[in-house]
């Protein structure tokens, strides 16, 4: 499995593009915005994207699924099914305010907690983690979690805006990421990476 960040969007989101080295199955995860440097590599490196997978629905995550769907027409878009009426409603998702469009997603494939997905000789574990979202989700491949907005390192997501708890975020936190090994790498949505152990033992909001 290679892993691959590009900042992309106005609010500079991680954006990860994940491969399977042996077979270039490859999915993105969080395409905040259009970003040529990723169309760039995935170019060269002949990846052959099947999924664009949003962790959760706010505009800074999904500014750029419209330009990836451009890019790689026969990829699906997958989402938790919990975060369907914030992905279809631009006020929700607050589009118009962040990236002055209005954006309303049509979901290829909706997932639910628990749900497994292969592609490639990669095997995804979807996780949904409400809190910052109400279908916020996070996604492990072998030893990373792609946390999105969720978990930070020594932070978490925000937990004041629409349909989000500060009670719920950290109950997934707890009862979710926490329970995957120590050693567990912790990709998030914004800043640097971490891990899980790190987390349990440093981060002051859990």
């Amino acid at each position: 499995m290679k892993i691959t960040k590009f900042l992309s969007g106005p609010l500079s989101v991680n954006c990860y593009v994940v491969s399977d080295e042996a077979t270039k199955k490859s999915f993105i995860v969080d395409p905040g915005g259009h970003n040529k440097d990723m169309v760039n590599y995935i170019k060269e490196n002949d990846l052959d994207i099947e999924y664009i997978i949003l962790t959760h629905g706010h505009s800074d995550h999904i500014g750029g699924v419209a330009s990836c769907r451009k890019e790689y027409p026969k990829a699906k878009l997958a989402a938790c099914i919990h975060e369907k009426p914030m992905l279809e409603d631009s006020r929700l998702n607050m589009s118009l305010l962040t990236g002055g469009e209005s954006i309303s997603l049509d979901v290829d494939l909706y997932v639910s907690d628990g749900d497994t997905m292969k592609v490639g000789d990669m095997e995804l574990i979807f996780l949904h983690t409400p809190g910052h979202t109400p279908g916020g989700m996070c996604i492990v491949v072998e030893n990373v979690v792609f946390s999105g907005d969720t978990l930070f390192q020594q932070s978490i997501g925000r937990t004041d805006l629409h349909g989000s708890s500060f009670a719920a975020i950290k109950e997934s936190i707890i009862n979710k990421l926490y329970t995957l090994p120590d050693d567990t790498i912790v990709l998030p949505g914004h800043m640097g990476p971490t891990s899980i152990g790190y987390e349990k033992r440093n981060n002051p909001f859990v």
